[in-house]
């Protein structure tokens, strides 16, 4: 029999071959257990275990580190109301998530401050707002009710209102006000 000097070559390829997709496949699923950690960390910062609710909050943009930001969400969105988010609203922002505790410099303060700067898209918010409703049930680590975010939301909106004082509060303001809290007290029936 005679050796083919190309059989050779072709077995070093197909040898390289299925290396290269074994370390694929071996990097694939390491990125999958990777992302189902995260999912868990996630779950565990706001004490759920429902792996939707998680993985929900993660194609939102939540991470460990940022979820702490989620019950802002609503406040946030008030200070959006209006189309901008003035200096008053934005220092009342701030101040709200460092008594949440928010620390400066974190991620979580980094991806605020993003929002400030650019209006998160509708849809954030409202599922943000369906998931702090389903939520904001005992057990969970939300450490929030549904009538301190409806403060923080009527401080928002006090914060850069009126003249002298006078209709603090706009009408685009007011009819945020009250989707966010029917949205929020509609699920604590």
């Amino acid at each position: 029999m005679v050796d083919d000097p190309l059989s050779g070559k072709k077995r070093a390829h197909e040898e390289d071959y299925f290396q290269k997709r074994d370390l694929e496949l071996i990097e694939k699923a390491r990125r999958q257990a990777q992302a189902q950690q995260q999912l868990r960390e996630l779950g565990e910062r706001v004490g759920i275990t429902d792996p939707e609710i998680s993985r929900e909050l993660a194609e939102l943009g939540f991470t460990p580190e940022t979820v702490k930001l989620l019950p802002l969400m609503p406040v946030l969105e008030m200070a959006w109301a209006e189309g901008g988010v003035t200096p008053e609203e934005r220092k009342m922002v701030v101040e709200v998530a460092r008594a949440r505790g928010v620390e400066d410099g974190s991620a979580a303060d980094s991806q605020l401050t993003e929002w400030l700067d650019r209006r998160p898209e509708e849809s954030v918010f409202r599922r943000a707002g369906r998931l702090i409703s389903a939520m904001l049930v005992p057990g969970t680590r939300l450490n929030i009710t549904p009538d301190d975010i409806i403060k923080y939301c009527e401080a928002i909106a006090d914060a850069s209102g009126g003249i002298f004082g006078i209709r603090r509060m706009s009408s685009d303001e007011r009819a945020t006000l009250g989707r966010i809290a029917k949205e929020i007290k509609s699920r604590q029936k």
